[in-house]
């Protein structure tokens, strides 16, 4: 004997194992299996009830699809109750046994009993495909003009269903939904106004596939002649004498007031007459609806996105933002997170439709008013709150409060998981970028940035606070570096981002350091008096240790270590005239240290920052000697080589100076006027073959060269030879080949290289050699130039 639901109901709740319940399952499918088998008929509809419940717990019932259509076909109604709902659980309209039912579910359409046309009416609703509503579509098309309300209402959400099937019948119902309109119940109102915007989205979207207007069609004309009743039910739900049996919770049928908000919404878009004629209902909903029930809510938030919607007026659009301040204040997240959801969403739609920030009757100035209660929101427990508040802090942003929402981003940078940091710091970059009040300002929020989240900050981020600083005044380089010297000196070395910019910053203007630095903010609208910034002064073997302390822990990445070389090359340089000779020792024996590295660009740099120091104090090098086994690089401490020209000692000497400011704005024209990447040195015109290289005497330190070279301009200036170049032509002519070309071929798009103070003399001959793999010494390809350039400056 077959077991009865309940019990197996009992069972399944008796095991104590997941593994039980399996057995459980499989052995009462086992049974059912068979009864399918014997066609035991008497059993079938408690068959059914059971592949529900084991449905319902998510393990395959598909084996009992056929004994869902055999019940709908019974003539008893309990089993076709059965059927339809295993039907509509059980299958999808994907299932090829669905049109099988076609035939029955027309005969139950015509059948007198109300309760078995309703049946098949909901089977319609939910699991109709193309064919099946255009063969039932009439049948259902009966059942809208029915005198039962009850029929009436399944009859519109089956209809719905069958022209979202088949959207080329959207034209013949238009009139039926209209006369549908005039019912006095509430039921079948709702689904007829669910099926209007049915047939609007649809008729929207058959337009715009065939390219026309969505909001000129035949259909949305029609509609449109319905806002005024449409607006009058609305507004009879809102006065006293509504009906009391559709109240829920003191709120008069929300069901009704959210589909016809809807609906409103969607005939009110980009219409200014129609627009005209919601205005007074929907302050009326807005104002006049309670906010203590979940109800009053729903139909709040319904109203206003109607309001966001259409074309009202600029007073309801500020009613709208401030319904919404007051969903933030709302224990319910839930409704908060709805809040800042579509406050952000209203931000963003009013900067598309260009209008100004600044108008009083705008979003974002109503916006202004519940600043407080947004950046409250910061602090929630719930991630996606904060989130969320998060992304409309962003837009709330403009040039009057960007340094307390900036400081309130830093702070939840603190508290925010590690993995949204990155984005963060971006977010913080882009604002600062377009609302810093001043240099100073600016970059002390991204030191103060990269200070809590130097590790997680992308490159972008780096470069962008290097260019920054690059571009200030000289106080505020000195401002910078001091407080980038004491931030690494206090730091961990987890910061990476903060790192690289310091670094950066102590190489470039360590001279700075050595002198007192104090700084008196502006005071502002309190009238506690501003407090003075002092940094005190430093010796350079303070400045150089701090930068050694960074590079000799463990965990210090190559890159920084990279640019830590750079920053000593260049403190040589910034502190040869200060008198600390044990400094400048310090330094020298730093630069030497990583000759023998097994990291090669940390090998290549250090041999290079030597030969370019021994350059800037006069010293030239020895001749290599290609045959000594033991010396792999060539280079020799004896200054039997003798001393070079002037014009090598001032070409080092400029290499080493500050890195003048490159105006982005002309790399920018460069790369149009040229057609080319702006990375690339085959970016830049070159001179004629009669012009001797740039840089050729620093270069004949280490070749032996006799070319003559011009004197390099200095800081900023271009050659008497190439007025045209820009600071980065100057910086990459310094590291070019010295070989003159022919005049058919571009002096640097060819086969020339960047600085290498160890191979031979480049070379007259016609065709180039072809490049050794091999030959890590070797020139470096003219492609790479520029990232040579930017690994020197850097």
């Amino acid at each position: 004997m077959a077991m009865k639901l309940r019990d197996l109901i009992r069972k399944v709740r008796a095991c104590k194992t997941a593994a039980e319940e399996r057995a459980v399952i499989a052995k009462e499918s086992a049974m059912i299996r068979t009864a399918i088998r014997e066609e035991q008929e008497h059993y079938r509809h408690r068959n059914v009830a059971k592949l529900l419940f084991m449905h319902m717990l998510g393990y395959p019932t598909h084996f009992g699809q056929l004994e869902c259509m055999k019940l709908i076909a019974s003539p008893h109604f309990p089993e076709k109750r059965i059927g339809y709902l295993g039907m509509m659980l059980l299958l999808s309209e994907e299932a090829d046994v669905l049109m099988l039912s076609t035939n029955s579910l027309k005969t139950d359409l015509n059948s007198r009993n109300k309760f078995i046309a309703g049946l098949s009416l909901c089977t319609i609703g939910n699991l109709a495909t193309s064919d099946m509503s255009r063969d039932l579509a009439p049948e259902v098309d009966k059942h809208l003009k029915s005198g039962n309300p009850y029929l009436r209402k399944k009859a519109g959400l089956a209809m719905a269903r069958c022209l979202t099937k088949c959207p080329d019948m959207v034209e013949d119902f238009v009139d039926r939904v209209v006369s549908l309109l005039k019912d006095k119940n509430h039921g079948v109102l709702i689904t007829v106004v669910q099926l209007m915007t049915q047939v609007l989205m649809i008729d929207m979207k058959n337009a715009e596939e065939e390219g026309e207007n969505p909001f000129q069609t035949d259909c949305r004309k029609s509609f449109l002649r319905l806002v005024p009743m449409l607006v009058k039910m609305l507004k009879n739900l809102q006065s006293p004498g509504h009906a009391q049996e559709y109240e829920i919770g003191g709120i008069p049928d929300p069901f009704l007031q959210v589909q016809l908000l809807t609906l409103l919404r969607l005939l009110g878009a980009k219409n200014e007459k129609a627009s005209e004629e919601m205005n007074d209902v929907l302050s009326r909903v807005a104002t006049g609806t309670e906010s203590a029930k979940n109800a009053g809510n729903a139909i709040l938030y319904e109203c206003v996105q109607t309001i966001m919607g259409i074309e009202s007026d600029d007073q309801l659009r500020v009613l709208a933002v401030n319904i919404l301040g007051r969903f933030l204040l709302n224990r319910d997240n839930n409704i908060r997170y709805v809040a800042l959801n579509t406050l952000a969403r209203c931000i963003v739609e009013q900067n598309k439709s260009g209008t100004p920030a600044g108008d009083p009757n705008s979003a974002s100035s109503a916006l202004q008013k519940h600043r407080s209660t947004v950046v409250d929101c910061l602090k929630d427990p719930d991630i996606s709150i904060r989130q969320r508040a998060l992304e409309l802090i962003y837009h709330l942003v403009n040039h009057e409060n960007v340094q307390t929402l900036t400081a309130e981003l830093l702070n939840y940078l603190v508290l925010c998981p590690r993995e949204h940091r990155a984005d963060i710091c971006t977010r913080i970059l882009r604002v600062v970028e377009k609302y810093s009040p001043d240099d100073r300002w600016r970059v002390d929020t991204l030191i103060t940035m990269l200070t809590i989240a130097g590790r997680e900050a992308t490159s972008e981020v780096q470069s962008s606070s290097v260019i920054y600083i690059s571009r200030a005044s000289d106080d505020v380089h000195a401002y910078a570096t001091h407080k980038l010297l004491k931030a690494i000196r206090d730091d961990d070395g987890s910061q990476r981002g903060l790192l690289v910019v310091a670094i950066w910053c102590i190489g470039e203007y360590g001279d700075l350091v050595l002198s007192d630095y104090s700084y008196t903010p502006q005071g502002d609208a309190s009238n506690l008096a501003p407090v003075s910034i002092t940094f005190m002064a430093m010796n350079p073997s303070s400045v150089v240790e701090a930068v050694e302390n960074v590079i000799q822990r463990h965990s210090c990445p190559e890159s920084v270590k990279a640019r830590a070389l750079t920053c000593f090359a260049k403190l040589s340089d910034r502190f040869a005239d200060k008198g600390d000779a044990a400094a400048l020792d310090k330094l020298q024996t730093l630069l030497k240290k990583h000759q023998g590295s097994q990291s090669l660009e940390l090998q290549l740099r250090s041999c290079e920052y030597d030969a370019l120091m021994n350059a800037a104090k006069g010293i030239k090098l020895a001749p290599i000697n290609r045959s000594a086994e033991n010396d792999l690089f060539g280079v020799t401490e004896d200054t039997g080589g003798g001393t070079v020209s002037a014009s090598v000692i001032s070409a080092a000497k400029e290499a080493l100076s500050r890195m003048p400011v490159v105006d982005l704005k002309v790399l920018q024209k460069n790369k149009e006027s040229f057609g080319v990447d702006v990375g690339t040195s085959s970016a830049m015109p070159t001179a004629s073959a009669a012009a001797p290289a740039p840089g050729g005497d620093l270069l004949d330190i280490f070749s032996g060269g006799t070319t003559p070279a011009p004197a390099p301009a200095q800081n900023g200036g271009a050659p008497s030879g190439d007025a045209g170049k820009s600071d980065l032509d100057l910086l990459t002519d310094i590291f070019a080949a010295s070989a003159a070309q022919p005049a058919a071929q571009p002096a640097i798009g060819g086969g020339g290289g960047g600085y290498d103070p160890f191979s031979a003399p480049p070379a007259q001959a016609a065709a180039p050699a072809a490049a050794n793999p091999l030959d890590i010494f070797g020139a470096a390809p003219a492609a790479a130039a520029a990232d040579q350039l930017l690994l020197l400056i850097w």
